[in-house]
This record gives C-alpha cells, sequence and structure tokens, in this order.
C-alpha cells in the first residue's frame, strides 16, 4: 500500500446487485435492533405512524401531505444518524470525556431540531384547517 491509498475495510461491500439486496438486509437489521433497543425511536415510530395516516386523509394538497409525512420520517431519520453516533461512542469508551458528550450532544440537538421542524410543519399547515 502506497501513501495514497486509503485502508479498505474488510466488511466494506462490493458492488452490484449483490450489493443492493446486502443493503437491504443490513437495513432491516438497523431497523429491527432500533425497534429492539431505541427507547426514543419507538416512542417516535408511535407517533408517525398515526401521523402518517392522519397527513393522508387531511383535506389538503398531496405537497402538503408529502411534507407533513416527510418531517415525521425526517425526524426517524436523524434518531438513527443519533443513535449510531451513541453506540460507536460508547463502543470507543464507556469512559466519561468531554468529546464524547459533545458528539451524544449534538446528536440530540439534531433530533431536537428535527422535532421542531416536524411541530412547525404540523402548525403551519394543519391549524390553518380549523380556523377558516
Amino acid at each position: 500500500m502506497t501513501d495514497n491509498e486509503q485502508p479498505i475495510s474488510q466488511f466494506k461491500s462490493k458492488s452490484g446487485v449483490k450489493r443492493i439486496f446486502g443493503a437491504f438486509f443490513y437495513s432491516i437489521d438497523g431497523f429491527k435492533s432500533a425497534w429492539k433497543t431505541e427507547y426514543a425511536f419507538r416512542q417516535e415510530m408511535m407517533l408517525v405512524i398515526p401521523g402518517s395516516l392522519v397527513a393522508l386523509i387531511l383535506p389538503v394538497t398531496a405537497f402538503q401531505k408529502l411534507i407533513l409525512i416527510g418531517v415525521l420520517v425526517l425526524v426517524l431519520i436523524i434518531e438513527l444518524l443519533n443513535s449510531a453516533i451513541e453506540a460507536v461512542v460508547d463502543r470507543v469508551s464507556l469512559e466519561r470525556n468531554p468529546l464524547s458528550k459533545n458528539a451524544k450532544d449534538f446528536g440530540s440537538a439534531a433530533v431536537f431540531l428535527a422535532m421542531s421542524l416536524a411541530i412547525a410543519a404540523w402548525v403551519v399547515i394543519v391549524l390553518p384547517l380549523f380556523w377558516r
């Protein structure tokens, strides 16, 4: 290996259709693990599922439905990334460290921002329906 080459993990997936199927099943494993081990993910799913159903029946445009559901899914995406950050930090060390705290706090702040965006979108789109 020359100085310019990056090391390649033995776990790095290959290209082609096999990689696509592998990625799909890794994703399913990720959802299962998040559901099993992440309380916040389960709580958020309990809001996303009924929220998505409500969004689908609301008398709003298709684009507004997409926004309402999209911001809920965004919360799940950010929660999964936050959980991944927390898992890596804990894997590196369970000792208290200001950098570890920052990493976890940044992830938490990202979830908070996603939730704030979701609330704002729902208020802006749904609240006027009750003021007609």
